[in-house]
């Protein structure tokens, strides 16, 4: 199974206790719930198999391969959260080369699936998640650079992650507009990134 991460209680509010922790097997109807839901209904492109495919096999693509994980976020014994971590930097198509070359595989962090249920929102559930899966990518080895791309089309995506990362590249201001994504790189806990 993947690295262990210490199961926490998140206070945010007075009436709400949320609970990270890694995902296991039992977890994994419910991660794939808040998943889905979310491709339909925040990202509306639903299920696409070319990027979704994780989503089906949550087990083998974060809870198997020991430098990936899936954290989540429960309240009152539901899954209400997700964040992972893979070992898969951006691919070229259809990525910008230079991007992929940036972030190869094995050496970055991908931090993808940082979903939360409308309902959960605005109680620092993504932001306590981006922090605990860097800590993961640091721990884990190997990996130098913390990436992530958003579509800036889900309401306050691109806020929330301008107020975390940098931007590597806005695809809106390429010729065509690429894919209409944003890149972005996060600085990794415990290590001096060089610009």
């Amino acid at each position: 199974m993947a690295g262990t991460t210490a199961e926490a209680a998140v206070e945010p509010a007075a009436s709400a206790a949320y609970v990270l922790r890694t995902a296991t097997a039992q977890d994994v109807g419910g991660a794939r719930a808040v998943m889905l839901d979310t491709v339909y209904r925040d990202l509306r492109s639903g299920y696409v198999p070319r990027w979704h495919a994780d989503i089906i096999d949550i087990e083998g693509v974060y809870l198997t391969p020991s430098r990936c994980t899936l954290l989540v976020a429960e309240y009152g014994g539901e899954v209400v959260a997700t964040g992972a971590v893979r070992d898969r930097g951006p691919q070229s198509p259809p990525n910008p080369r230079w991007v992929a070359d940036r972030f190869p595989s094995g050496s970055t962090a991908q931090l993808c699936r940082i979903y939360v249920r409308p309902e959960h929102r605005r109680h620092g559930l993504a932001r306590e998640l981006v922090r605990r899966l860097g800590d993961f990518a640091a721990r884990a080895g190997g990996y130098t650079s913390l990436y992530l791309h958003t579509d800036p089309a889900v309401p306050g995506a691109e806020p929330f992650w301008r107020s975390m990362a940098d931007e590597v590249c806005d695809e809106r201001a390429l010729p065509g507009g690429g894919q209409g994504i944003i890149h972005f790189e996060l600085p990794m806990p415990g290590v001096d990134v060089l610009a």
